[in-house]
């Protein structure tokens, strides 16, 4: 045995709760299939940085925030593996770095925490709903509910706590934080996906490693197909878009039976910040051709306008004679 082999594994993780515990799946799956031994290396980012200064993230740098730390310690050889949750990913792939497997996932959708176990549409007009992500934002005000969206940082304990104490009316979670956790009995509400779709690769884990590791071969062994096929769906959606679209987005694929095998299913929205204009479309194909599939859905919608989204809120703010609540569907 080599004593690359003989050593344990080291696991890189943010400090957090939520990632501790996220971490710790990943390496129990790592010594139940690999056989081998493994440590967690607490790793500090500026995204945990900028979290506890409360700088919202949106104007720190959103997706990737929590991630250059990590993968910086990968590189130079301080950890073995980083495991991050998929959605904070940048789509562009990062030299020297494979992600190596895709864990099953956990269930995608947001959930709300809320004063007096109310749900979302049990809320008064004005309540004040706390998110930091403009993805939710952007689809809770399409809901026209009434609601004061206002932004919120911190961990899952600090968001909820805003609840308890009263800042806030409600909180939106992603309902996998919470389940692994262990504190899902504070959801008051699981939100349907017809109403708020989730952000891509939302609930699922990222187990990530050097590109010429020779480890990089055995972490296949905690991939989940389906969630794989899944996943790369909505971030292929996502990165077609960015390329001509800077509006929130959501997304969500499934792996479904069809009458010819494993069919894979996808629905998108991308929407004007406000929520008041959006391009919503879905699409299906084979699980084999995950990308395609979900590339192919990102042009659809980007022809049918989705880059042109926060120019057209601002054509109607220009000219109110524009109905408010336009939505264009295909």
């Amino acid at each position: 045995m080599s004593a690359a082999s003989s050593r344990p594994i080291r696991v890189g993780t943010r400090a957090s709760l939520l990632a501790t515990t996220q971490s710790g799946h990943v390496a129990d799956m790592i010594r139940e299939r690999l056989g081998r031994e493994v440590e967690l290396v607490e790793v500090r980012t500026d995204g945990d940085r900028t979290q506890a200064s409360g700088i919202p993230l949106a104007e720190y740098g959103g997706v990737g925030v929590f991630v250059a730390a990590l993968r910086d310690a990968l590189v130079a050889g301080e950890v073995d593996v980083a495991v991050h949750s998929l959605k904070d990913i940048p789509t562009y792939p990062a030299p020297g770095i494979t992600l190596a497997a895709v864990p099953v996932r956990e269930d995608p959708r947001d959930v709300v925490v809320a004063r007096d176990g109310l749900t979302l549409g049990e809320l008064p007009v004005g309540s004040r709903v706390g998110t930091g992500s403009p993805r939710r934002v952007a689809q809770l005000a399409a809901l026209g509910l009434g609601l004061d969206l206002v932004g919120v940082r911190g961990n899952v304990d600090t968001r909820i706590a805003k609840v308890r104490s009263g800042e806030y009316d409600a909180v939106i979670l992603a309902r996998a934080g919470l389940a692994r956790i262990g504190r899902l009995e504070e959801a008051s509400e699981v939100l349907d996906p017809l109403q708020v779709l989730p952000a891509p690769g939302q609930g699922a884990l990222a187990v990530e490693c050097r590109s010429d590791d020779p480890l990089l071969a055995e972490l296949v062994a905690l991939e989940d197909p389906a969630t794989r096929a899944a996943v790369d769906a909505e971030r292929a959606v996502l990165a077609t878009l960015e390329g001509g679209c800077t509006a929130p987005i959501g997304a969500l694929a499934e792996v479904v039976e069809g009458e010819d095998g494993e069919e894979l299913w996808v629905r998108a929205v991308a929407l004007s910040p406000d929520g008041a204009l959006s391009v919503r479309m879905s699409a299906s194909g084979s699980a084999a051709d995950a990308v395609g599939v979900g590339t192919r859905l990102g042009g659809e919608m980007l022809a049918d306008g989705a880059g042109d989204l926060e120019q057209d809120t601002q054509d109607q703010q220009d000219q109110p004679h524009f109905e408010p609540e336009q939505v264009r569907n295909a």
